[in-house]
């Protein structure tokens, strides 16, 4: 007896798991690496969001988060604003559009894997 079939389903919605594309193929490698995913849901919870503080909540070197903003800046799903506060130089990271929508499709994807994951018994798929 299956999962679905000990939980009074039918069967058939371990059918249509199988005939769904898994999903991993909807993680965007640009968006998943780790850092990157950070400096996209820090800038998501803030308007705009100072190079200092990612650095410090992310646990970062300044070569090692610049290098990510660039990746991030160049795919369109932030900007990169540099300015003064007083007289120091600051940079302030924004999340743009793109981003956003970048953010909501990474996440939708993990929360189907991790439900999929949660639903699931161990060897629900056969090969």
């Amino acid at each position: 007896m299956s999962a679905a079939q000990a939980s009074g389903g039918t069967g058939d919605e371990e059918q249509d798991e199988a005939e769904r594309p898994h999903p991993t193929l909807d993680l965007d490698d640009t968006v998943h690496q780790r850092v990157r995913l950070g400096v996209l849901t820090v800038a998501r919870e803030a308007e705009s969001v100072e190079f200092g503080f990612l650095k410090e909540q992310l646990g970062l070197t300044d070569g090692n988060l610049s290098r990510h903003l660039k990746v991030l800046e160049e795919a369109g799903l932030i900007a990169v604003n540099k300015g003064y506060a007083g007289r120091r130089p600051r940079t302030w990271i924004t999340l743009t559009p793109q981003g956003a929508q970048a953010l909501d499709r990474e996440l939708r994807a993990l929360r189907e894997l991790v439900r999929r994951l949660d639903t699931a018994g161990p060897g629900h798929l056969r090969p």
